[in-house]
């Protein structure tokens, strides 16, 4: 929801079975309404929407997961790089059902 037809090609061309939800008329549907078809297809819903993370945890359901874009460059060429991050990192995690923010890092300055 929110996210770039570039990042569900750049996920395509990595042999994920991904789909933007324009591509399904799903665009204008309700957001429990995405929610309950991402959950009967088994897709991870990318958003960077903050509703999606919040219906699923008061529905008490484990899936479907959401993964919760909060950056402040949302061109495909950053969510994508931090997608393949999270990709790495939590793939099993996605894979039972799980809710993943992801922010930019902020490091210290140095003094």
């Amino acid at each position: 929801m929110g996210i770039s037809p570039g990042t569900v090609d750049w996920l395509r061309g990595r042999g994920h079975d991904a789909v933007h939800l324009h591509e399904r008329g799903w665009d204008r549907l309700p957001d429990p309404e995405v929610l309950e078809k991402a959950r009967d297809e088994g897709r991870v819903l990318l958003t960077h929407d903050l509703d999606f993370g919040q219906l699923l945890a008061l529905s008490g359901a484990a899936s479907p997961s959401v993964i919760v874009f909060r950056l402040a460059d949302m061109r495909p060429d950053s969510v994508n790089r931090h997608l393949d991050q999270v990709l790495q990192r939590a793939g099993e995690d996605l894979a039972r059902g799980a809710i993943i923010s992801v922010e930019e890092s902020h490091e210290p300055a140095a003094d």
